[in-house]
């Protein structure tokens, strides 16, 4: 199974306002690995940062000048995204920038590139109900180091994600290792082998005595209720 852990940064919080993605970064599991195969851009937003945005990610509107916008860099990011499960913090705010961004380079909305997308802000709810959910409470729970994050990044926060996702879901991996560990069934010719039979030892002529005499106890004391006698008189005579 591929999937991208997404992660996006922006001019503002209110993209029907106008704000724009200024930073994605992403990264890539396959088969619930990490494989190194990262995507990251800064864009240019055609537009200034708000100040609140500013002091969360500390993108410059300088440093941002020179960079390409969406529309450029828009085939190669539907290119590395088709076709797998996008993994994202709060899924509606980065998938409505997205959206955004795709109708203004006049592309497909975001489900005809992608399989699906997981929101893991809901999945940590559903966890952990009424505790705080944020990347940095899970990152403290899951003990993901992220002392090296003092500013959001659209690549160090996607980082991050995938580590708490994987923490998240273990017991998901665990059960799959398993099951692909579990030995196969031995073959010849493709025909599985059967187990050899078990030893059986019967009972000797003394033990079957005992046996014989410790039913009846059970049959005096419970007044003739031994369910063990029952059964073997109803095997006996074939009922």
């Amino acid at each position: 199974m591929r999937q991208i852990v997404l992660d996006t940064e922006t001019t503002g919080l209110n993209a029907k306002l106008g704000d724009r993605v200024i930073e994605i970064g992403c990264l890539e599991l396959l088969n619930r690995r990490p494989t190194g195969n990262h995507f990251h851009h800064y864009l240019n937003p055609e537009r200034a940062s708000e100040e609140g945005a500013m002091k969360v990610h500390g993108i410059s509107d300088e440093f941002l000048l020179d960079k390409p916008r969406f529309r450029e860099i828009a085939s190669e990011f539907i290119e590395y995204i088709r076709d797998a499960e996008l993994i994202i913090h709060n899924a509606p705010f980065d998938v409505e920038f997205l959206e955004q961004e795709l109708a203004l380079a006049k592309l497909p909305p975001l489900a005809q590139h992608c399989a699906s997308v997981l929101d893991t802000l809901k999945l940590a709810k559903e966890l952990h109900p009424g505790k705080k959910n944020s990347l940095d409470a899970l990152c403290e729970r899951y003990s993901v180091n992220n002392a090296h994050r003092t500013l959001h990044g659209a690549l160090l926060d996607a980082e991050l994600l995938a580590e708490v996702y994987l923490a998240m879901t273990r017991g998901q991996e665990s059960l799959v290792m398993e099951l692909d560990d579990a030995p196969a069934a031995e073959t010849v010719g493709g025909v599985p082998v059967e187990r050899p039979r078990l030893t059986v030892l019967a009972a000797t002529e003394e033990e079957l005595a005992e046996h014989a005499s410790v039913l009846q106890d059970i049959q005096k004391q419970s007044k003739g209720k031994c369910v063990w006698l029952e059964l073997e008189g109803e095997v006996a005579g074939g009922g």
